[in-house]
């Protein structure tokens, strides 16, 4: 969420429900992801839950940008 303008993020976050959930959840799933990439080596279980987890972020960093596209207009 690094190009997004901060303010505007807490707003939203302060304002609609849904965009601070997604965000919440954004949050913990980049941790998870830091996680399994500071790890040496990763199981094949281990690899398929990076790349569902990768996928996740994708899918709810693309709504937030959707949600903030609308509160803009």
């Amino acid at each position: 969420m690094e190009e997004l303008d901060q303010a505007t993020v807490q707003q939203l976050v302060d304002e609609n429900p849904r965009f601070r959930m997604l965000y919440e959840e954004h949050l913990l799933l980049e941790k998870e992801l830091h996680s399994l990439d500071s790890r040496a080596y990763l199981s094949a279980e281990e690899e398929v839950e990076r790349k569902k987890v990768q996928k996740l972020k994708l899918a709810g960093k693309d709504e937030m940008v959707r949600i903030l596209k609308d509160y803009r207009q």
